[in-house]
């Protein structure tokens, strides 16, 4: 069987390709060379990209088998998620790798405003020694501003608390209690620029954040102030921040990050670079040996989940949350249960309970919505279903989704149960439950009927009026066909009426036999189903 194909299309730290392991094909090509990216997408499973790699919905057709997206970074601008998630691809980042390295240099920033560092170098490069030119102000006792107390934020914070500063943080979504731990003092927007001798900004990138710091914040600054923003070019409105430092509205700013990078003469970032009371980064946040490696590891790993059927749980497109180790063997049940409902249902699904009972309520199942509607629509639709791009399918059909969590089971640990209603009507109902010490994936109830029948690729489910015989009639047209029964069982609801048989079969049966064998045994539920691998 040949190895799954991972793309490089940018360069990466040895430890990445190692990260991947030696169970994929590995190739490499220019991602920024549209002409090489868009043929070498095209029996590519997944793609590591940086920034320069554009993954736009036309290279995303061209790439079929395309299971995953990995940006070994943390923005994904060169990313189209919505076309990505239509198409089952799973796009993934490294939200993590440069918090420590972006928070570093912040304080970089906000020291080397406050010494004057870059310029007092610059000055002395060329011969002069001018001291009195370059006098500071010390970090002590000032106070530091910090517009978004998330996990950057909160680094900050953090580090800037040992020269003695007083940090105050603008974060609607921070609890009060939240800031205390981290020693914060949380205020409105405007009340933090008022009071703040350095503020730095850490939101993301939105349409209601972008220009957040314009000509109306500056005028709330006091003139001795300098600003950072070393996130999102754009955050801060570049034309009033260039009016505010040329007229002493505030004394200066530090910017790794611009609207257009790089700055181009004729883009608005250009005339900032050369004020004196500026000091410019080519957004260098993320780049440090470690931030770079940690990226390419982390993506990597995922990647690597990707590729062998695992959730990724922080898949950017994914709605899973955080699976627990007790949750996660569940998941592969429970798209095996979708998959048994598809085989089981006569008519389309209109609507779909996943009711989940035991100890697992306690614990976030969210993801198991996303396996259920996953198993269901695998077999049905001719595009390739992943976590992604299911819950797509479940809306473009209109089939309405609930999540029921219940401690109640009286009969096993856990058990989850798929209970549908079909256009005909009719409701179907499959119960499954992870069983022992090895957590063998058994069906424990179909339609009401009691089993108890490990999953394996083949199934053959029928319900017949119950009467002597019946086993015995199957069991030869399928020993004269040569198939083997590996498993049966029959359930009843008592002693007369309809029995539900569940046969586990080695191979599949043929469409003359099953037509024979329903027949033969007057069935009014009659399925073949056949898994896919999960």
């Amino acid at each position: 069987m040949p190895q799954p194909v991972v793309l490089i299309a940018e360069e990466l730290s040895p430890a990445t390709i190692d990260a991947l392991g030696p169970d994929f094909e590995i190739r490499s090509v220019d991602g920024a060379d549209r002409a090489a990216l868009l043929p070498a997408l095209a029996d590519a499973h997944a793609v590591l990209i940086r920034s320069a790699t554009k993954m736009d919905a036309e290279a995303i057709a061209a790439a079929p088998s395309l299971k995953v997206i990995a940006r070994a970074g943390v923005g994904l601008d060169n990313v189209d998620i919505k076309a990505a998630t239509a198409a089952g691809v799973m796009v993934v980042n490294a939200p993590t790798s440069n918090i420590i390295s972006a928070a570093e240099l912040t304080v970089g920033h906000i020291l080397s405003l406050a010494r004057h560092i870059p310029a007092a170098h610059a000055s002395l490069a060329t011969g002069a020694w001018k001291r009195s030119s370059f006098t500071g102000t010390e970090l002590f006792e000032k106070t530091v501003g910090i517009i978004g107390l998330g996990r950057i934020g909160a680094l900050i914070a953090a580090r800037l608390q040992a020269f003695g500063v007083n940090v105050v943080a603008y974060d609607p979504y921070v609890t009060p209690t939240r800031a205390q731990q981290l020693g914060v003092t949380l205020l409105s927007l405007d009340d933090l620029l008022a009071q703040s001798d350095f503020v730095t900004i850490h939101m993301p990138k939105t349409p209601e954040t972008t220009g957040m710091i314009g000509a109306e914040q500056f005028a709330r600054m006091k003139k001795s102030a300098f600003v950072v923003n070393v996130a999102r070019g754009g955050l801060i409105d570049e034309e009033a921040l260039y009016t505010a430092l040329t007229t002493g509205e505030i004394a200066g700013a530090g910017l790794d990050v611009f609207t257009s990078e790089p700055p181009k003469e004729d883009g608005t970032a250009y005339p900032l670079l050369s004020l004196p009371n500026v000091v410019v980064t080519p957004h260098l946040g993320a780049s440090t040996d470690e931030a770079q490696e940690k990226a390419g590891v982390s993506v990597a790993k995922s990647v690597k989940l990707a590729l062998e059927g695992d959730l990724v749980p922080d898949a950017v497109n994914v709605a899973g949350g955080v699976i627990d180790p007790f949750v996660r063997p569940g998941i592969a049940l429970v798209e095996q249960l979708g998959q048994i409902f598809t085989g089981l249902a006569p008519s389309a699904l209109t609507s779909l309970d996943i009711e989940v009972r035991g100890e697992l309520a306690a614990y976030d199942v969210s993801v198991y919505r996303l396996a259920a509607l996953k198993g269901i629509f695998t077999n049905i639709v001719s595009e390739n279903v992943s976590y992604v791009n299911a819950p797509l399918f479940a809306e473009q059909r209109g089939i309405e989704t609930r999540l029921i969590v219940e401690a109640d089971s009286p009969l096993y640990r856990n058990i989850t149960i798929l209970r549908g209603t079909l256009s005909d009507g009719s409701v179907l109902t499959v119960e499954g439950t992870l069983a022992g010490t090895r957590m063998v994936p058994k069906v424990v109830g179909i339609n009401g009927y009691e089993v108890e029948v490990p999953i394996e690729r083949h199934h053959v489910v029928m319900r017949y009026a119950d009467r002597p015989g019946i086993v015995a009639i199957y069991g030869q047209k399928l020993g004269e066909a040569g198939i083997n029964i590996a498993g049966l069982q029959v359930a009843r609801p008592d002693a007369s009426g309809r029995a539900l048989s569940v046969l586990t079969v080695d191979s599949p049966v043929p469409d003359h036999l099953l037509d024979e064998m329903r027949e033969a045994v007057a069935a009014d539920l009659f399925r073949q189903i056949e898994l896919t691998e999960v």
